[in-house]
């Protein structure tokens, strides 16, 4: 397909039509759908249901690495805040750097083959890592955060850009409702079990668990249909050419401000979002909610089921004409509030309510943005836009972490001041996201209809 800087002006306006005209009847098909059951679509829709199983399985035993990752950055730096948020920067800021690559690769070749290739990878390395018991340094566990997340960064963009493949107009905003619901019960069962098992069994009989969903990852992808793109492109990988391909991406994403806007949403919840990630770490060792990897676990599981809960019960208001153009800022806003309400109690069980509502509103901004990206773009600039925006919101994960990590290693401020400083990152640009993008989404909305 030729790229954007070959496109001649009258091209170039065919496809900005063409853009224009998809987003405008997939907000007519938002408005008038009706409302696609979730068990409905499960029942319904085989490939979704296959890739909606296989995602479970692999992400519960995500949550197991991920917790015993926490655990021996900890264990190898005497629990210093800043080499445990180091695990989540050096994942955020690898998938920061991977996706925009990896979204090219889903616009090139089978995206089910790159699915099944990132899970196969995945089983490849820990299974390597385990067999020659390389976890002996925190530069080893970091090591191994990145080549990880290297995986996933293929995987991500991938299924983003599959999942319209296989799902009708009419079940778009549900399926991703449910996948993301499937994450977060996946994140709030994978690290409550996975931190149960850390405390009983120890780090590598999780990492041993987690082998094998990755394997039963695999199978289940492989029984799925192609997917697109239609066919793979067998252009060159020179970096040159690669590079070029990437920034065709972010010229398209230029070229059409409602994509613009979007892309961006993640990213502000993220400010605030990948800190908090981090803190619910120290909360755990502090709250007193058992063993250590236990009350992390915990902590972790609320967060999930949140994240599950909010894009669920929420539909009803991703699907309102009225609210839609101001969730998303309102989103981040509310998730905001909800941590400064953290900060200021005491740590028992109210924490947990607090954390679960907090990340409610987190899972809702995540589902709509996501949605609306999907129904925004064509399919052949499909997966850049999801490299585009897993970029945006791991790269300000990652510098969020790691500069709350630093504040509180040299002791600039306390532990609850950080947290409630995360929630008025948050407010501040959920209130900025109502004043300059909202108008500019009730227009296109309204102008759409």
């Amino acid at each position: 397909m030729a790229t954007l800087s070959r496109i001649d002006g009258n091209r170039m306006a065919r496809l900005l039509n063409l853009v224009r005209a998809n987003m405008i009847a997939s907000v007519l098909r938002t408005t008038v759908m009706g409302s696609m059951g979730y068990l409905r679509l499960l029942r319904d829709n085989r490939p979704f249901r296959r890739l909606f199983l296989a995602n479970e399985a692999s992400f519960i035993g995500d949550w197991f690495t991920v917790i015993a990752l926490f655990i021996l950055a900890g264990q190898a730096s005497d629990n210093s805040p800043l080499a445990i948020a180091g695990v989540l920067a050096a994942r955020s800021f690898s998938l920061a750097t991977f996706t925009p690559f990896a979204g090219m690769l889903a616009d090139r070749y089978s995206r089910r083959g790159l699915m099944i290739g990132a899970n196969l990878a995945s089983l490849l390395i820990l299974l390597s890592v385990l067999m020659l018991d390389l976890l002996g340094s925190l530069t080893s566990v970091y090591t191994l955060a990145v080549v990880m997340v290297a995986s996933r960064a293929v995987f991500d963009p991938a299924e983003y850009a599959y999942l319209p493949n296989i799902c009708d107009e009419d079940e778009l905003l549900t399926a991703n409702a449910l996948a993301s619901g499937g994450w977060s019960v996946a994140l709030g069962l994978g690290s409550a079990i996975g931190g149960l098992t850390i405390s009983m069994f120890g780090v590598t009989t999780a990492l041993w668990i987690d082998t094998m969903t990755f394997l039963i990852a695999a199978l289940g992808i492989m029984s799925l249909p192609p997917g697109g793109p239609e066919k793979s492109e067998k252009k060159s990988i020179a970096p040159r050419v690669v590079l070029g391909e990437v920034v065709d991406g972010w010229k398209y994403i230029n070229s059409s401000p409602p994509l613009r806007r979007v892309v961006f949403a993640k990213g502000l919840w993220a400010s605030g979002g990948g800190a908090q990630v981090f803190l619910l770490i120290l909360i755990g060792m502090e709250a007193g909610f058992g063993e250590v990897a236990a009350g992390i676990g915990v902590l972790f599981m609320v967060r999930g089921f949140g994240s599950g809960f909010g894009p669920l019960a929420g539909r009803p208001l991703m699907q309102s004409p009225l609210l839609r153009p101001y969730l998303l800022g309102l989103a981040v806003g509310v998730c905001g509030v909800f941590y400064i309400a953290v900060s200021a109690v005491e740590w028992t069980w109210i924490v947990l309510m607090l954390v679960f509502f907090a990340h409610a509103a987190s899972g809702l901004n995540w589902v709509l943005s996501t949605t609306l990206l999907q129904e925004r773009s064509v399919d052949d600039w499909r997966g850049r836009v999801a490299g585009t925006d897993h970029f945006v919101i791991t790269l300000m994960m990652g510098i969020s972490a790691i500069a709350a990590g630093y504040i509180l290693n040299v002791e600039l401020l306390s532990l609850r001041v950080v947290i409630g400083l995360t929630g008025v990152v948050q407010i501040v640009l959920g209130l900025a996201w109502i004043a300059f993008a909202s108008p500019s989404e009730k227009k296109f909305h309204n102008q759409s209809m």
